[in-house]
């Protein structure tokens, strides 16, 4: 019997004991590792809780749950062992990725072709699905070829594009200009006709002061230079009016060569484009670049010359362009002019 009091004894004080631990539990002490090291907890309480921090403001903001507790915030522990795995993340190298994953070298056909003035993206596309596209020799078959406006030749129709930032003019020259795009003693020059331009131009070749018609001006230097150059042999064609009455061997003498101060002369064509009594107007075409040359020519062959217009140059003829104005050239006769001189 008294065993058996001792052992309801026992078992009375363990289950009065678990009584009071669920009642301490209910209490809402929390364990050990429950514990808030939370640095935002309101009220005076804050600085009394194990790892409390001390006041903090209430916050403004209403809650969206009211009467729930905030949900406890992670231990200094655990957010050292994040902060550290974060820093230790970050700090590896960076895996180089292959080409195909990263960023492609180059621009897209369609986007140089467009921004050389070849027409929309939609239209270059076009282009480019029509097979009249090609790079390096090659026609282009698909889309989303990328290319190197530097380095790669692009053509359109067998003519080449101007990929990258150049600019091709043709003035009408009236008379009394100089051809220089500055003069020092404050006459009328090039340089008048482009002041406005942010890219530094240069004429191609030059034009008597007195003669009048198509001058190029453009910041390509290469093709400048061989449009110019006597190897590649760009033709000029000039209007010349002169007084008559002329023989009819003149155009035989002019292409057989006129013997001048520096040498032979010789025109490529010439015909008489219109007669009104001694009044006689010629084209020459030749494709010497020399001073005076037309001028002289004629004068040597006993015909001086009143007035004289340069009608075209190489591919690019003046038109119906009015003295004075300044015009873009098309892409077309951009292609056209390097394809003259193997560009």
């Amino acid at each position: 019997m008294r065993s058996s009091d001792r052992n309801s004894g026992n078992r009375n004080p363990r289950g009065a004991g678990g009584g009071r631990r669920g009642e301490k539990k209910r209490s809402g002490t929390p364990r050990p590792e429950e514990r808030r090291y939370d640095v935002g907890s309101t009220g005076q309480s804050g600085a009394n809780k194990p790892g409390g921090v001390g006041r903090s403001k209430p916050s403004s903001k209403p809650t969206g749950n009211r009467g729930r507790k905030p949900a406890p915030a992670r231990p200094r522990e655990l957010e050292a062992q994040i902060e550290e795995r974060n820093r230790a993340r970050h700090s590896k190298p960076q895996i180089k990725l292959p080409k195909t994953f990263g960023e492609q070298e180059g621009e897209r056909l369609q986007k140089v072709l467009a921004r050389a003035g070849m027409g929309s993206r939609r239209a270059c596309e076009e282009l480019i699905e029509q097979r009249r596209v090609e790079v390096n020799g090659e026609i282009v078959t698909e889309q989303g070829v990328r290319v190197d406006p530097e380095k790669d030749e692009v053509k359109v129709d067998g003519l080449t594009v101007a990929t990258q930032s150049y600019l091709f003019f043709a003035l009408n020259k009236p008379a009394g200009v100089v051809s220089t795009m500055e003069d020092p003693d404050g006459r009328q020059c090039l340089g008048d006709y482009v002041t406005n331009r942010e890219t530094r131009l240069f004429h191609v070749g030059r034009l008597d002061t007195e003669t009048e018609g198509i001058i190029l001006l453009t910041n390509h230097g290469e093709l400048a230079h061989r449009l110019t150059h006597p190897r590649y042999g760009v033709k000029k064609t000039y209007l010349a009016a002169i007084q008559g009455p002329i023989p009819r061997d003149l155009g035989k003498q002019l292409k057989n060569g006129i013997q001048l101060d520096d040498g032979y002369a010789r025109a490529d064509h010439f015909k008489v484009v219109e007669n009104t009594g001694k009044n006689y107007l010629v084209e020459v075409t030749l494709h010497e670049g020399r001073k005076h040359i037309v001028r002289r020519m004629l004068s040597e062959a006993g015909f001086p010359v009143d007035r004289l217009v340069r009608t075209s140059f190489g591919p690019i003829p003046l038109g119906d362009q009015k003295s004075g104005w300044l015009r873009r050239l098309t892409n077309t006769e951009v292609g056209m002019l390097m394809r003259e001189v193997d560009l």
